[in-house]
C-alpha cells in the first residue's frame, strides 16, 4: 500500500485548503449530497461532512479504502459511505449535488481526470449538479538554465572511452518531475498551451503549441510544463513555478541538445498527450527554432515511448 503518498497528500495545506473552499462554497447543510472521487484516505470526503454534507458517497479501488474505511468509523462519520470501486464501476450510483475528484498527477492527466469525470456527470451528477474541479489549464515556458540538462547527460561523461549515446536519447526521450525557479524560465508565467472544461464532455486526446520570439540571443535547454486549476468560479490552484509550494512538482520535457537562438528568432513547442486507464499517458513533444524571417533551421521530436526499450 502507498501509505507515504497518501500521507504527503494530506500533508498539502495548499492542496486541502483550495478543496475545502471550494466545498463550504457549493454545500449547503443539511442538504447537500456529494460524491468524493478517488476518495484515498477519506480526506475530502471527511472535510465535505463537516462542512455539512447530508450524505457523503467516497469511491476509492486501491487498497487505501481499507484506511478510508476504518478512518471514516473513528471519525464517526456516519453520513460517509464508502465504496471499494472505480466511480465507473459502480452500477446505478446515487445521483449527488456535487461531485468531487481530486485524480491529478504531476501532468495533469496521467490518473485520467478526464475520463473520470466524462462518467461521472453523466451517471453520478445530478442535472444542474456542481463538478470540482470545472477547468484545467495547461502551461509551457522554455527552460534557459541548464541545471537539468547537465544531470541527464550523466552518460557523456562516463568516460574509459564508452560510447552510452544510445542510453542518452533514451533518458532524453523521457520527462522528468523537478521543482524549476521562475528565474529558470524564458517567460516565467508560461503560455496556455491546452484548456480542458470538465463541466461538459472532453476529449482525453490533447494536443496545443505555443512560441516565442527571444529580443536577445538566448539557449533553451528544454520546456517546463505545468498546470492550473479552477475548482470553482473563485478558487484556483496552480502548480506553477512561484506559485505556493504543493506536494506537485513541475515537469521537465527535454532536449535532444540546447537551441541556441539568435535576437528575432523563434522557438516552437507542440506537445501531444493521449491517457487511458487502459494505455497509461502517452507524451509527445516537437521543438522548432525559426529564424527572424520564419524560416525553420532545425526541429528536434521526442516521443515518451522512445524513453524504453521495446
Amino acid at each position: 500500500m502507498r501509505i507515504e503518498y497518501h500521507r504527503t497528500l494530506v500533508a498539502d495545506h495548499v492542496r486541502n485548503t483550495a478543496f475545502a473552499e471550494a466545498l463550504a462554497a457549493v454545500i449547503e447543510p443539511g442538504k447537500t449530497t456529494v460524491a468524493d472521487i478517488g476518495a484515498g484516505s477519506g480526506l475530502l470526503g471527511l472535510i465535505a461532512s463537516k462542512l455539512g454534507a447530508r450524505d457523503v458517497f467516497l469511491y476509492e479501488t486501491a487498497e487505501v479504502a481499507g484506511v478510508a474505511a476504518r478512518v471514516l468509523k473513528a471519525n464517526r462519520a456516519r453520513n460517509c459511505h464508502l465504496f471499494p470501486c472505480h466511480s465507473t464501476e459502480m452500477q446505478d450510483p446515487p445521483r449527488v449535488d456535487v461531485v468531487v475528484s481530486e485524480t491529478l498527477g504531476n501532468y495533469a492527466l496521467e490518473e485520467n481526470i478526464i475520463e473520470t469525470l466524462n462518467d461521472a456527470r453523466e451517471r453520478h451528477l445530478k442535472p444542474g449538479g456542481t463538478i470540482i474541479p470545472q477547468r484545467i489549464a495547461q502551461f509551457v515556458a522554455p527552460v534557459i538554465a541548464g541545471r537539468i540538462h547537465h544531470e541527464l547527460m550523466a552518460w557523456d561523461r562516463i568516460g574509459h572511452g564508452l560510447d552510452f549515446s544510445l542510453a542518452r536519447t533514451m533518458s532524453l526521450n523521457n520527462v522528468y518531475v523537478r521543482s524549476l525557479e521562475a528565474s529558470e524560465l524564458l517567460e516565467p508565467a508560461g503560455k496556455q498551451w491546452d484548456l480542458i472544461d470538465l463541466t461538459r464532455q472532453a476529449r482525453s486526446n490533447r494536443k496545443g503549441e505555443a512560441n516565442w520570439k527571444v529580443a536577445r540571443p538566448t539557449t533553451v535547454h528544454g520546456l517546463a510544463v505545468w498546470w492550473t486549476l479552477d475548482l470553482t468560479a473563485d478558487v484556483r490552484l496552480s502548480t506553477a513555478p512561484g506559485a505556493p509550494r504543493t506536494h506537485w512538482e513541475q515537469l521537465y520535457f527535454p532536449l535532444l541538445e540546447p537551441i541556441s537562438l539568435g535576437a528575432g528568432e523563434t522557438l516552437t513547442a507542440n506537445i501531444r498527450s493521449r491517457s487511458s486507464e487502459e494505455a497509461g499517458t502517452h507524451l509527445a513533444w516537437t521543438v522548432g527554432h525559426l529564424d527572424a524571417r520564419g524560416k525553420q533551421l532545425a526541429r528536434q521530436a521526442l516521443d515518451l515511448d522512445k524513453g524504453f526499450l521495446p
